[in-house]
């Protein structure tokens, strides 16, 4: 490959730019570097953001790199592995033909976790949305993303020095994203007032991301909230969101002359899109009936929340007061509209749930788990009075998974590379590769699984010490912080949402119990904590003010460790350098979880309460169950039990199989869990796959009208 070599720092920066302003980026490792090496410093300091990073390097910097063969070496195969990654030969041009071809998904989500230094998502609804977006460009599936542009994203949180949450706002600057103005705007009716949105586009290879800004001097202020924060505000304010996703969304595909045949709601918030839809038709000509038919061939929905109170609901009068010249133009009366909300339909008490509209309104439902589809399917029994069977209820399951380039490390892929022949840059729904995991030398295994503990734990160090200067701690604080953890002790993570079924503190029930565990001198274990809870969610933000005082306490003090601001960043560094994955939700609340799928890529294994994707997923050998006792009464027994059978589990198996080691200090049996790990998940539970099976058993379908 010749090296090209441009004639001055415009030139440069026109090259650095059109890798920077296509997301593509934020998957490939090798189109990053660039951006590393032109400026490692301003690279950390902007969150790994190229274009931020690009606005805070230096002339002289440029100008070196102008100069500098080994540096254009890089930006030539920078750009070269982006050609290659949208080339028109990928997965589905290659196994689809004819009207199949003609194939187009919009696929609506309120969140998009694309990258960290974008904060335009919350947790794993966004996370798997980010990941659904990438596997289908690297698949070749026609996709354009639908949602909001938050002025605030969602929130940046700092603990007191006391253990609460300081919820921080952040204002970002748009012109700091690779995002496109396209000069498109929209009017979404919400309700006697029209709401002004422009169209903003994120590219993600040959495939986008549309996202509206009501944040315009044209509307109210009270309108101008809209895209003000991800998940602010009261009932009201999020209904009115979702009336911009859905409607908004829908007008914006117009806008820009995109035909989608197929419309994806991953959840329920977008669900006002079919009406919307039924809109369009009806103006077009159609009977009400004949629109009805076309939304609900065309329309697809995931549920993501098997809890009954994690689904929005809004009263009657409300909505139909914010959707009401949508329901008009739809041919729909204010109350025919509502009881397609309700599960009993007639029933003026009731009111609308989101979820509910979305599962009348679309021809082909799915949970994101096999045990989350039969929890579906007893929930939503009633929605459908006719089917006697709670195993016919029309419900059925796609389970998630992770995109493999966003989440596993370069150091990892190199060594999957190597030793199995791994090649992560292809994109293929079924990758058998991972199979040949237990062939691999335990000796390197183990090598690669220090590598990427020490780390770790020099990662969490800096950004202890960072927490502690930031709460104005003394020098002795600040010196703790920086010896914090150790890279040889058996290092357990929990980082999610700290939602309150997750249950982040109870590993803490019994602290005697686990001090005895942690603090053992020939077998040493640490515990890893991050995590935020809703703004709104007093007692998961309990939860973590009670692992803070834990981190604290002189027993646990330099062996647990609860890190602020979880964001993608954080994830990867966790699911990469942790020993262990710990999960103990309460069963079945845990529609799916991802963050688990996540270590088998890098030789961890996961110790999990058999919920969400672990049933399907754990083969005895893989990873460890804690067995719990779901059915006891009270939560307190409850908590109680799977507490016990998590220490059990501890005590047992899992420390005494980390620490038996051979005359070369390789851990055999651990090793050979940990290769089995390997062999078994990331082949199975990856988005590629999860795309695939979206493509075959839900897109084709509604796209063929079947």
């Amino acid at each position: 490959m010749t090296t090209r070599r441009p004639r001055t720092t415009d030139d440069l920066l026109v090259r650095l730019l059109a890798i920077a302003e296509n997301l593509t980026w934020t998957w490939d490792e090798v189109a990053q570097r660039p951006f590393s090496m032109l400026d490692p410093l301003a690279w950390e300091a902007t969150d790994h953001a190229p274009i931020d990073t690009l606005a805070r390097t230096t002339t002289d910097r440029l100008e070196a790199a102008v100069g500098d063969p080994a540096y254009l070496k890089i930006l030539d195969a920078a750009e070269e592995a982006l050609k290659f990654g949208r080339r028109r030969d990928r997965w589905f041009s290659k196994t689809h033909r004819g009207r199949d071809r003609k194939l187009k998904v919009a696929y609506y989500c309120s969140e998009f976790a694309i990258h960290e230094s974008m904060q335009q998502y919350s947790g794993g609804l966004g996370v798997l949305a980010g990941d659904h977006i990438k596997s289908a460009e690297q698949l070749g599936v026609p996709l354009v993303g639908v949602g909001l542009l938050y002025r605030h994203g969602y929130y940046r949180q700092q603990f007191e020095a006391d253990g609460r949450q300081r919820i921080l706002y952040p204002e970002y600057d748009f012109d700091r994203y690779p995002i496109e103005e396209t000069g498109l705007r929209v009017e979404c009716p919400v309700g006697r007032r029209m709401v002004v949105a422009r169209i903003m586009r994120l590219w993600t290879g040959t495939n986008a991301i549309l996202l509206l800004d009501a944040d315009l001097p044209e509307n109210r202020a009270e309108d101008r909230r809209l895209t003000e924060g991800l998940y602010k505000g009261d009932s009201d304010l999020r209904m009115r969101q979702q009336v911009l996703l859905g409607v908004g969304g829908f007008r914006a595909l117009e806008a820009m002359e995109e035909s989608p045949t197929v419309h994806h709601l991953n959840e329920g918030h977008a669900a006002f899109a079919p009406i919307e839809h039924c809109a369009r038709l009806v103006e077009s000509g159609a009977t009400l009936e004949e629109a009805m038919d076309e939304v609900r061939r065309s329309t697809v929905f995931t549920t993501h929340t098997p809890v009954p109170a994690g689904h929005d609901r809004y009263d009657a009068p409300d909505v139909a007061r914010v959707m009401a010249s949508v329901i008009k133009r739809a041919g729909l009366s204010a109350r025919t509209f509502v009881d397609l909300g309700r599960v009993n339909p007639g029933n003026t008490a009731e009111p609308l749930c989101m979820t509910v509209l979305a599962l009348r309104l679309a021809c082909r439902v799915n949970g994101v788990a096999k045990l989350h589809g039969e929890v579906s399917r007893e929930m939503w029994k009633d929605v459908y009075p006719e089917i006697t069977r709670v195993k016919d209820v029309p419900i059925g399951s796609i389970t998630n998974g992770v995109h493999p380039g966003t989440w596993m490390d370069p150091a990892a892929t190199t060594f999957w590379r190597k030793h199995i022949g791994l090649r992560v840059q292809v994109a293929r729904p079924r990758e058998t590769a991972w199979s040949r995991a237990t062939k691999v030398d335990p000796v390197a295994g183990w090598e690669l699984r220090n590598r990427l503990r020490g780390r770790l734990v020099g990662f969490i160090r800096d950004r202890l010490v960072r927490q502690e200067r930031a709460r104005g701690a003394d020098p002795a604080a600040i010196l703790d912080a920086a010896n914090a953890l150790r890279d040889d002790a058996l290092t357990i993570g929990f980082a999610r949402r700290f939602a309150t079924y997750k249950r982040a503190p109870l590993v803490f029930r019994d602290p005697e119990r686990l001090a005895a565990i942690l603090n053992d001198g020939d077998r040493p274990v640490q515990l890893v904590f991050a995590g935020k809870a809703h703004p709104r969610d007093v007692a998961g933000q309990e939860f973590a003010r009670t692992i803070f005082g834990m981190s604290r306490r002189p027993e646990f003090r330099g062996k647990v460790v609860i890190l602020e601001e979880y964001d993608m960043r954080i994830g990867r560094e966790l699911t990469s350098g942790c020993d262990v994955w710990l999960n103990n939700p309460i069963r079945p609340h845990e529609a799916s979880g991802t963050s688990g799928m996540k270590p088998p890529m890098h030789l961890g294994v996961n110790c999990s309460i058999m919920d969400g994707w672990w049933p399907e997923g754990f083969d005895g050998r893989n990873g460890f169950k804690i067995e719990g006792h779901p059915t006891r009464s009270g939560a307190s027994a409850r908590d109680a039990a799977d507490a016990l059978a998590l220490y059990e589990v501890l005590e047992t198996q899992l420390v005494p199989e980390f620490f038996d080691r051979n005359r070369q200090g390789v851990p055999r049996r651990w090793m050979r869990r940990a290769l089995r790990s390997a062999a078994t998940i990331p082949g199975e539970f990856n988005t590629h796959r999860m795309v695939g099976e979206y493509v075959a058993d839900a897109y084709l379908p509604a796209h063929r009208g079947g």
